[in-house]
């Protein structure tokens, strides 16, 4: 009977958690989304590949929002067991607290198993990979698969525009500089990309080499010309969102594993918070939950600024550890006088 009721109240937890991360995940999946967009605006990114390259961003994304999961899928869970009386049915059994010990234990425990496997391994893991593949599109210039172009720059020195029709290439126009300016316009023609190499075979065209006052025309029907593509660098990737535990470890970084750390324990504390706060005393009054979701937030917004500012490891620990102690003794004198 005892383990009936432990593990429906877990599903009951589970299941609005759920909701809340459909909805939570895919507003902050679709703002990142748009982001990316501007990335096909500028340099004509086939959508399909930036959609395919947010899908990336998904566990870093879960991993930020985790918190604010707990937060609300936690609080409408059990506002809605004690809107349809089951809290109250569930104390009338005399079985007090402990079927809700039991399931917020169980489902602490599975929140820190699978928190520390994201923060630790599968988010940095996932997100190196969309960093790279974020890098290829803005760094790799593919010009078949490009529509239509906003004066792209293939190197120092060329500039490049075109309109395309299908798979022709029209009103071609290039500038670039050797020992002085030059300017090339043609009606039409190929454009083909080998050995980091671009080639243009234009048609119906002129070129213009200007040098100081003198202006030099030639015009031509057929005309090979070949560029180097220098859009394609090194990836040189240092973004602490991609390194795992081991990497941290490895790089002495011992303020970005208690980030990590910090960031597993505010999940846990946020539970805790809700069980003092609000179900250990059946206290689900709208006053007493804006308390548990705004203290809760100030917990995660403060620790985000600690994250985002120039801090070192000591005073990071030492003011998390500081403002978690304060904030739970807050919780405990709120509930002894009121």
């Amino acid at each position: 009977m005892n383990k009936r009721i432990d593990i429906y109240i877990f599903l009951q937890i589970l299941k609005s958690c759920s909701l809340i991360f459909f909805i939570f995940i895919t507003i902050a999946w679709l703002m990142q989304l748009t982001r990316l967009f501007t990335l096909s605006n500028l340099i004509q990114i086939d959508i399909l590949n930036i959609i395919y390259l947010s899908f990336f961003l998904l566990p870093n994304l879960f991993s930020v929002i985790l918190p604010f999961i707990l937060i609300f899928g936690i609080l409408l869970c059990f506002i809605k067991l004690n809107k349809d009386k089951e809290l109250i049915a569930i104390f009338s059994l005399g079985l007090d607290l402990m079927p809700f010990k039991n399931s917020m234990i169980m489902f602490s425990f599975i929140i820190l198993i699978f928190y520390s496997f994201l923060n630790f391994f599968i988010s940095p893991k996932i997100y190196e990979i969309y960093k790279f593949k974020e890098f290829e599109l803005r760094n790799t210039l593919n010009l078949n698969k490009v529509v239509t172009t906003n004066f792209l720059k293939i190197n120092d020195g060329t500039t490049l525009d075109f309109k395309k029709n299908k798979n022709s290439y029209e009103d071609i126009f290039i500038n670039f500089k050797d020992n002085s300016d030059n300017i090339i316009f043609a009606k039409n023609g190929k454009i083909k990309t080998e050995n980091n190499n671009i080639i243009f075979k234009l048609k119906n065209g002129f070129k213009l080499n200007i040098n100081g006052n003198e202006i030099e025309k030639l015009e031509f029907t057929e005309y090979t010309i070949n560029f180097n593509n220098e859009t394609n660098s090194n990836f040189n990737n240092y973004d602490r969102n991609s390194l795992t535990l081991f990497d941290d470890f490895y790089n002495k970084d011992y303020l970005n594993v208690s980030f990590k750390v910090i960031d597993i324990l505010l999940s846990l504390i946020i539970i805790y918070i809700f069980y003092i706060n609000n179900l250990k005393n059946n206290n689900f009054s709208v006053r007493n939950n804006l308390i548990f979701i705004i203290g809760s937030l100030f917990l995660l917004i403060f620790n985000q600024l600690l994250k985002n500012s120039e801090t070192n490891y000591n005073f990071y620990i030492f003011s998390t550890t500081a403002l978690i102690i304060t904030t739970i003794i807050c919780i405990h004198l709120k509930n002894r006088y009121e």
